[in-house]
């Protein structure tokens, strides 16, 4: 029988925030996001790492988290933002990685000036000709939150909070833990905590500067570029500075910027002149990037409001203006939506590279330029691996790729064909096998003795009788058909708009090694199979992710892969609110855990931060009281019998604790089974590593608890 993995194990492993290939293509530079277990917090290091597969990655921050690494067009610096106590002088020739001189971090500080006295994040910048440490360039007082380079590597646009005299004293008083005062609609969004009025702006600054904050003069406000908006305190300006010195940025220009999820594209001249607009207030759009000659501006857009449609590709000419017919869709006809993380990047004038969600999977699309021709590429990555992050420049693209057998793995592979001295959109739609350069395995060393679980697609069909995937995950040995019916596990994904892919989740490692089959089912309302299978939950909660949920375990039972007794379910946020549902309508499962969940909308809608989505999808409660008592779980709390752990976050302003301590109490009420477990000064996320591992033993004990024949962990 195989070990059961450590929950401590949970330590050594890395994921991957952020990657970006050099101008020349030589080099990719990537952030992995990682443990550290004496202070008991995660951090997020820099390495850069040889593009054609040559050497080791050589890591550039030892203990500052950094973020969003940016080469400049010269590809001599490499831009970062950090948290950082001091700034020391850049000093000539390389120093080695254990440097004494290396600063120690002392947190990631808190942009949105909250009360906290760590430093807030600033743009750093590492010379890569000559080495040392990185140098701080900006200083502004509440932090940095975005930045990009110039054309010419002078200068820096960033987005940055800018306080008035009033609006200051406000943040003091906060800091002393002053009274909380809102006059916005959008009164919190999780991650930010409680909004404030003031306003964040572009800014120019000098890259050359040295982070003087009384340099007044090297930085100079675009007043017209400013951020608003309802999404706009987590999603940004998004700064981009393209080719023909024009500045692109995002913001909401409505009468009620706090009552819509609507964000626009605007460019600016670098002095603050010149403001267009370049959609037409019906999109929520993202990632603006420019053509390699600035004569064009692609992005993401969605519709604001039905988060159900996929998510699409426009390309606008920069010489349009405020016109609806200014931009136009590169990828309508595909019927998939823009992967979570996608964004679209350019490998020439006229092709680009995005990733999607398509069918259980993330992958990469490329498109054309001028008109909607959308064609699936890299079939190199198959069925079995999902695309995490992918960026282009140079002739290089860059991609990690995360399966279940070896985790996230950085890859390279070229664009170039030597023969043609130009792009060839075929080497990037099927290069060789031996055309893929493995450049590094986040977490290969921890993956070599740890039990990886095999993986299978399954597909059955549900109460409706439609078609439905899950992603299975099964025990070391188990093999279908012929091993005993194990305990399992139905683990299901938030969103609603959202998927399971095939990956290496610790969880799955742990849970199977224990014996557990994990199924991961693909209900009705996940993206990647097209609007039509998203959209069929609009308006709805409870009964079709429910049955479709349940109707993939009993598949897996029918089949003799599940053991009828020992069932179980769990899952984080919509996988709470689903969790939830089940057990008020099905009674297969020995023990389930809701987590982070939503449970009586009607309460919920201005305790959360998502009125604007509430609000379209089913009205407002006093409009439409008797559908929110019908989307809630706590309304048929009385059908509950099955044991609950519940589980919530002290700060999720997505999904109030108020709601876990509500159906806590309500089946207690009842003399039903339950665990309430709420982690303090956690958000939507578990993010610190000791109150993540605490939850994977609560879940494991509560499911071990309940199992038949369990054995101990």
């Amino acid at each position: 029988m195989t070990t059961p993995v450590d929950i401590d194990r949970y330590y050594e492993l890395r994921s991957l925030t952020d990657l970006e290939v050099s101008p020349d293509g030589q080099n990719v530079a990537f952030v992995a996001d990682e443990c550290d277990a004496t202070d008991d917090e995660r951090r997020q290091a820099l390495s850069l790492v040889p593009a054609d597969g040559s050497g080791d990655p050589y890591r550039l921050s030892r203990a500052s988290s950094v973020s969003a690494p940016a080469f400049s067009p010269d590809g001599t610096k490499l831009a970062v933002l950090a948290a950082r106590e001091d700034d020391l002088a850049g000093k000539a020739g390389r120093g080695e990685p254990d440097d004494a001189d290396q600063p120690e971090d002392s947190g990631t500080g808190n942009a949105n000036g909250g009360p906290d006295d760590d430093p807030n994040r600033q743009v750093w910048v590492y010379d890569l000709e000559y080495g040392g440490d990185a140098r701080q360039v900006t200083a502004f007082e509440e932090g940095v939150r975005e930045f990009d380079w110039s054309p010419d590597g002078d200068r820096l646009v960033v987005s940055a909070r800018d306080p008035t005299d009033d609006e200051r004293a406000y943040l003091e008083q906060r800091r002393d833990d002053g009274p909380i005062e809102v006059t916005r609609l959008q009164h919190k969004r999780d991650g930010a905590g409680w909004l404030d009025d003031v306003t964040t702006y572009l800014f120019v600054v000098d890259a050359r500067a040295d982070g003087d904050p009384d340099d007044a003069e090297s930085a100079r406000r675009l007043d017209e570029a400013y951020g608003a908006g309802s999404g706009e305190p987590l999603s940004g300006l998004q700064p981009r500075w393209g080719p023909r010195d024009r500045i692109a940025f995002l913001t909401n220009d409505t009468d009620r910027p706090d009552d819509s999820l609507a964000m626009d594209v605007f460019t600016i001249a670098p002095d603050g002149t010149d403001r267009r607009k370049h959609t037409d207030g019906t999109l929520r759009a993202s990632a603006p990037r420019f053509s390699p000659d600035g004569g064009r501006l692609a992005f993401v857009g969605g519709n604001p409001e039905n988060w159900y449609e996929p998510s699409e590709v426009f390309v606008a000419s920069l010489d349009s203006g405020v016109e609806s017919d200014g931009y136009t869709s590169l990828s309508a006809s595909l019927d998939r939506t823009v992967a979570r993380t996608g964004a679209p990047t350019w490998v020439d004038d006229e092709t680009l590279l995005c990733a999607f969600a398509d069918e259980g999977l993330t992958r990469l699309v490329a498109l054309e330029a001028t008109t909607d021709a959308p064609r699936r590429t890299f079939e190199w990555q198959g069925r079995m691996r999902t695309l995490e992050a992918v960026d282009e420049a140079g002739g290089t693209v860059a991609v990690c790729c995360n399966c279940p057998a070896e985790g996230p793995v950085i890859h390279a592979f070229d664009t170039v064909s030597d023969d043609r001295g130009g792009t060839d959109v075929d080497d990037v739609a099927n290069p060789s096998d031996d055309a893929v350069r493995q450049l590094h395995g986040l977490n290969e060393s921890v993956l070599e003795d740890l039990p990886t679980p095999a993986v299978r697609r399954v597909t059955f069909e549900n109460g409706d009788g439609d078609e439905v995937e899950a992603i299975v995950y099964l025990p070391p040995g188990f093999v279908p058909g012929d091993s005993e019916p194990a305990p399992t596990i139905a683990a299901i994904h938030g969103g609603p708009m959202s998927y399971d892919a095939p990956t290496f989740r610790f969880e799955h490692a742990l849970w199977t090694s224990r014996g557990y089959v994990v199924v991961r089912v693909n209900y009705r309302g996940s993206t990647s199979y097209g609007c039509e299978f998203a959209e069929r939950l609009k308006g709805s909660r409870g009964r079709l992710e429910s049955d479709d949920v349940v109707s993939g375990v009993r598949r897996l039972v029918d089949d003799g892969w599940a053991d009828p007794e020992n069932l179980f379910v769990t899952g984080f946020s919509y996988g709470g609110i689903t969790t939830a549902h089940i057990v008020t309508r099905y009674d297969d499962f020995a023990a389930a855990a809701p987590e982070h969940g939503i449970y009586d909308f009607y309460s919920n809608v201005g305790t959360d931060d998502n009125h604007a989505w509430h609000e379209w999808e089913f009205g407002m409660p006093w409009e439409h009281p008797e559908t929110y008592r019908e989307i809630s779980s706590i309304t048929d709390v009385d059908r509950i019998e099955t044991p609950l752990l519940i589980t919530a976050g002290e700060e999720d302003w997505r999904c109030p604790p108020t709601q876990a301590e509500q159906l806590y109490v309500s089946v207690r009420k009842r003399g039903g089974d339950a665990k309430l477990v709420v982690y303090p000064n956690e958000h939507h996320n578990i993010g610190d590593p000791t109150r993540a591992t605490h939850r994977l033993r609560e879940l494991t004990r509560w499911f071990e608890r309940y199992r038949a024949s369990s054995t101990p962990e």
